[in-house]
């Protein structure tokens, strides 16, 4: 049975704006997703969708795809326009659980991880990790600073990604030791005198990777802490690389179990 919602200032409404935002995630433990791209996504990688919310076009086109016993929800086009930050809403969203169950444990991870140090424009981060998917690495740790993966752009901009690989968040201070522990090198991105041309380093299959803040690179204390730091050697006149175009460069070359 679908409940049909026609009013902007209905209950059910007001939560579901609710849940674009940080205080939203923390109260009730659930986000928004847009665009059947994601919601598509999310059904197949059997994450746990609670609810759809649809336009009456996009119930026609995709209500077969739906799990079932699912609590389905017909808006407005005027209750879509509420619900979404684009320009030209989709018509369609899904509520999704945030799981408990994400934490990874720096002493057991496997595989290569991206660290990503006090990143925070949403383009930048749904790039590496659409990238590290495509890579083929483990998973992705948001390290303290970094934009929450939870907000509308940065789920967008991921592009269901997210779902494929293991994202995470962690102190990235405590990543780099208990990796280092185990013998498992971590990378950092750094233009200085000790840093390493990247081209020089061998691809292995377990390794971390730290990509810093985009005005101001990494952290000097985790700078110190890595294996090694590595530099892009730039051919023209630019001043630098974009964060998320450098974090693909290193992917790609570092990561030896290529997908």
């Amino acid at each position: 049975m679908i409940e049909e919602i026609t009013s902007t200032q209905n209950a059910k409404v007001k939560k579901w704006q609710h849940l674009t935002t940080k205080k939203g995630h923390q109260k009730y433990h659930q986000y928004l997703v847009e665009g059947w791209h994601i919601v598509g996504d999310a059904i197949t990688a059997e994450q746990p969708v609670v609810q759809i919310i649809a336009t009456a076009e996009q119930l026609n086109l995709h209500q077969h795809q739906f799990p079932e016993n699912v609590e389905t929800f017909e808006i407005t086009d005027e209750i879509a326009k509420k619900l979404s930050d684009t320009v030209t809403p989709q018509g369609i969203f899904a509520v999704l659980d945030i799981l408990a169950a994400e934490h990874v444990d720096p002493e057991t991870a496997t595989g290569a991880w991206l660290l990503l140090d006090r990143i925070q424009d949403p383009g930048n981060i749904g790039t590496m990790v659409r990238t590290a998917d495509a890579a083929g690495f483990r998973g992705v740790v948001f390290g303290n600073g970094t934009s929450s993966q939870y907000t509308p752009k940065v789920v967008r901009a991921m592009q269901g990604s997210q779902f494929h690989i293991q994202i995470t968040h962690g102190n990235l201070e405590e990543w780099v030791s208990a990796l280092e522990a185990r013998k498992i090198p971590v990378y950092g991105s750094a233009l200085n005198a000790e840093a390493k041309d990247y081209s020089t380093v061998t691809p292995q299959s377990e390794f971390g990777l730290i990509l810093g803040n985009e005005g101001q690179g990494m952290s000097e204390k985790l700078m110190t802490q890595t294996t090694t730091n590595l530099y892009i050697p730039i051919k023209g006149q630019a001043e630098s690389l974009n964060v998320a175009v450098a974090a693909g460069i290193l992917m790609f070359k570092l990561n030896q179990n290529l997908a």
